[in-house]
């Protein structure tokens, strides 16, 4: 069964070169094409894709609250930002809003489709550029939070199994894997990332990820238990 992808961009040529692209790629079929955010939302309501590939500057409503009310209105719908900036705090909105990949437009076409895949089953992906970026921002941050923190034992700040959810999520598993990977419902899932999200001060999967690299919890960290602990 293919995917079906809105392709959202102000730019005829580019819009219209992506949806030719995507189009030829197996297992894609693009639905639709708009050229801002009114178009993209009104597109999404009418079409009923499976993602949407979402520039970000446009006329009108732009990629961010266009990407904040598809989200809303359709929360399994994927959206992947496709854009020329790599600003942090636009990152950061777009992943707040609810896009589930942010990719500059230096990538090709197999990148693209791999992160419209992945997105489907919610797993984040990130360019390199961005993934710099938002390290660099969350260290930034933890260097002010480690100020605010210096009389508070670094143990106390996770359990041993939020730290488990925290390895596993920023290796990128979605909350049925890790659940399967610590022998634990999705629900207990839920409920651990939730704790986590309020004691990193974070609020999107992305943003957690972002911190457990820059705190030596991303992939190749080892110490991910099985089983039903205690913690």
């Amino acid at each position: 069964m293919s995917t079906r992808v809105v392709v959202v961009d102000d730019q005829q040529v580019v819009r219209e070169g992506l949806m030719t692209l995507l189009d030829m790629m197996p297992g894609i079929d693009v639905v639709a094409g708009g050229a801002n955010g009114e178009e993209a939302v009104a597109q999404v309501a009418e079409t009923h894709p499976d993602a949407v590939l979402m520039d970000l500057s446009m006329p009108g409503m732009g990629g961010v609250e266009a990407t904040r009310r598809i989200v809303t209105a359709h929360p399994d719908v994927a959206v992947v930002v496709l854009t020329t900036m790599a600003d942090d705090q636009l990152i950061l909105d777009a992943l707040q809003a609810g896009a589930r990949a942010y990719l500059t437009k230096d990538a090709g076409k197999t990148e693209i489709v791999r992160a419209i895949e992945a997105a489907l089953v919610r797993h984040t992906t990130l360019d390199p550029i961005v993934q710099e970026r938002l390290l660099a921002a969350a260290m930034r941050g933890a260097d002010r939070t480690n100020e605010r923190r210096r009389a508070e034992p670094s143990q106390d700040l996770l359990t041993p199994r939020e730290s488990d959810v925290l390895r596993l999520l920023a290796r990128g598993l979605s909350n049925g894997a890790i659940g399967r990977r610590l022998l634990v419902g999705e629900a207990t899932v839920k409920t651990h990332i939730n704790h986590l999200f309020a004691k990193l001060q974070v609020r999107t999967r992305a943003e957690a990820v972002a911190w457990a690299h820059a705190h030596g919890f991303g992939p190749g960290a080892d110490g991910v238990r099985s089983g039903r602990p205690a913690g």
